[in-house]
C-alpha cells in the first residue's frame, strides 16, 4: 500500500484493513481503535492509486463528516495531491479521481444518489444505518471496465445503533474473526456464478499505540454495557441495549449456568408445551415453540422466522403460515397458543385468525401491554445466586439469538422498545410470557359460546 504521500504509519490492524482483498470489510468493535482514521486513509490512497475513480464516504450527517472525517483528509492533503472543495464536500485529485463526502440521513435521501456511480463505497459507523440503506448504497456500486478496477465496500463501526443487529449477523457472526467468509452469487442474466467475500476485523483500543492511557481508564469506569462495547468490542453489549442481562456463554451450554443460550436436549414428556405467534407479511412473522419445566422455567426449543432478509418478510398468507406451523409441530402436543389480538380484526375483510383456523390452527389473544410485557422478559432473564434463570433458548434458535439481544430503547418512549428494529420474535415472546408470569396463575379467560355469525369467537375451548 502506498502511504508515503500521507506520512501515515498504520497500526497492524489498520494495515490488515488496507491490505484486505475481500469485497466487503468491516473494521469494527471497540472505540479508539483507529477505525475512522483508517477509512479516510484507505479512500485517499485508493484514489491516488487508481486515476479517474469516484469514491464515496458516507456518514449520517454532514456535521459528523465535518467534525470527524474531513479534518483528517484535509490534514493529509497537499497541493501536489489535490484540493478540497468545501462547497461540494469533495476532494479533486490531480489524477482525475474524486473523493466525495456524503450524508444519508434516511431512506428519503436515497433519491439524491439514484444516478450515482460509486466505484468505492466507504461507510463510517455502519450501525447507524439500516440494512435497507446499506443495500441501496451497494446497488449504486459499479465501475467502467476501462478503469481496470474492481469495486469495493469498506466500513467501520462500534456496536450499537439502529443497524446493530444486521451488522452483527452480516459481518460479525458469520465466520471466525479475521477470516474471510465466502458466498456464491448466481447471475441468471450472465448464466454464471461469482464468489463474494466478507471480512470482519475486530478493533481494540489497545491496538492503537497513539491513544493515551487516560482514555482507557475513562472507558473502564463507564457502565458495563458501554465498557463492554467500547473497551472490549463486544457485540452482545452496547449502550441503549434493552436486555442487558442477556448472556450467551458457550462454556456453559451444557450445565446451563449463567447463560440464556443452552445446548438442545430431549424435552421430558411431562413438560407442557405452548406456541406463540406474531403475524407479518411485508415484515417478518414469528412462530415460537415453548416448553415449561419443573421450576416454571421456560425453554424456547423451536422457532420459525418468516424473513427473507433482516426485517423483510417472506409474504406468506395466513393459511400458508398455518400449514407451515402444522408441518413444524411434528407431533408436539400444544396446550395453548397465543397471538397478537390484532389478528382477530375483521374490519378489512376476513381476519388473519379465521383464515388460520380454516387450516386447523387456533390461537388465544395474547396480553399486549407493552411495558409490563417487557418487564416480564426482564424478570425471566434474571439469574439467581446459583446461576439459573427463568428463560432458556436452544442454540438452534438463531434468529431469536440474533434479534432479541440487539433490541434498543425508543428515544421518544424511553421505557419501551424501538419498534423500528426487528421486534417480531420479541413480540411473540411477550404474548406467551404474559400468560406465564412467575409467581402468578396464567391469565384465565372465560369460554365463550360459539356464534357462527361472529368470526372472532375463539373456537378451541380445549385451550382455555
Amino acid at each position: 500500500m502506498n502511504v508515503l504521500n500521507f506520512q501515515y504509519e498504520p497500526t497492524e490492524k489498520q494495515r490488515q484493513f488496507h491490505k484486505s482483498k475481500a469485497n466487503e470489510v468491516l473494521f469494527g468493535g471497540a472505540a479508539g481503535g483507529g477505525k475512522t482514521y483508517a477509512i479516510v486513509m484507505d479512500a485517499m490512497d485508493l484514489c491516488l492509486r487508481h486515476g479517474g475513480i469516484k469514491a464515496y464516504i458516507f456518514r449520517r450527517s454532514y456535521k459528523e463528516l465535518e467534525d470527524n472525517l474531513i479534518p483528517i483528509a484535509r490534514e493529509k492533503l497537499t497541493d501536489e495531491i489535490g484540493m478540497y472543495r468545501a462547497a461540494s464536500h469533495e476532494i479533486m485529485f490531480k489524477n482525475g479521481s474524486l473523493l466525495r463526502f456524503r450524508q444519508l440521513r434516511n431512506m428519503e435521501d436515497r433519491f439524491k444518489y439514484q444516478g450515482a456511480e460509486i466505484n468505492a463505497l466507504y461507510i463510517d459507523e455502519l450501525t447507524h444505518f439500516t440494512k435497507e440503506e446499506y443495500d441501496f448504497l451497494k446497488s449504486r456500486l459499479r465501475v467502467n471496465k476501462a478503469l481496470g478496477f474492481e469495486p469495493v465496500v469498506r466500513c467501520t463501526s462500534n456496536p450499537g445503533g439502529r443497524g446493530h443487529g444486521f451488522v452483527k449477523s452480516y459481518f460479525v457472526d458469520i465466520a471466525p474473526y479475521n477470516t474471510e467468509y465466502e458466498t456464491s452469487v448466481f447471475s441468471k442474466v450472465l448464466g454464471r456464478e461469482r464468489i463474494r467475500t466478507r471480512l470482519y476485523i475486530p478493533a481494540l483500543v489497545t491496538d492503537n499505540p497513539y491513544i493515551g492511557e487516560d482514555y482507557i481508564f475513562e472507558l473502564e469506569n463507564k457502565p458495563k454495557a458501554i465498557r463492554d462495547a467500547y473497551l472490549l468490542g463486544k457485540w452482545d453489549a452496547f449502550e441503549g441495549q434493552v436486555f442487558s442481562e442477556w448472556t450467551d456463554d458457550p462454556a456453559h451450554y451444557e450445565d446451563r449456568l449463567f447463560t440464556h443460550v443452552i445446548k438442545p436436549f430431549e424435552l421430558p414428556d411431562h413438560y407442557i408445551k405452548f406456541r406463540s405467534f406474531d403475524f407479518g407479511y411485508s415484515r417478518p412473522f414469528s412462530v415460537l415453540w415453548w416448553a415449561v419445566g419443573e421450576r416454571d422455567e421456560v425453554y424456547l426449543y423451536k422457532e420459525w422466522y418468516g424473513a427473507s432478509a433482516p426485517n423483510v418478510g417472506v409474504r406468506l398468507s395466513p393459511r400458508e403460515i398455518a400449514k407451515g406451523i402444522i408441518n413444524r409441530d411434528k407431533g408436539d402436543i400444544i396446550k395453548a397458543s397465543y397471538a397478537d389480538p390484532s389478528i382477530w380484526d375483521s374490519s378489512r375483510g376476513e381476519s388473519v385468525a379465521l383464515q388460520m383456523e380454516k387450516e386447523g390452527i387456533y390461537f388465544l389473544p395474547g396480553e399486549n401491554a407493552r411495558i409490563s410485557g417487557k418487564m416480564a422478559v426482564h424478570d425471566r432473564l434474571k439469574f439467581d445466586g446459583e446461576g439459573r434463570c427463568g428463560l432458556y433458548v436452544f442454540e438452534t434458535c438463531r434468529d431469536f439469538i440474533r434479534t432479541v439481544p440487539a433490541l434498543e430503547y425508543d428515544q421518544y418512549r424511553p421505557e419501551d422498545i424501538n419498534t423500528e428494529g426487528e421486534d417480531h420474535i420479541y413480540d411473540a415472546m411477550r404474548y406467551f410470557l404474559m400468560n406465564r408470569i412467575r409467581g402468578k396463575k396464567a391469565l384465565q379467560r372465560k369460554p365463550k359460546v360459539f356464534n357462527p355469525l361472529e368470526e372472532n369467537e375463539i373456537r378451541n375451548n380445549d385451550f382455555l
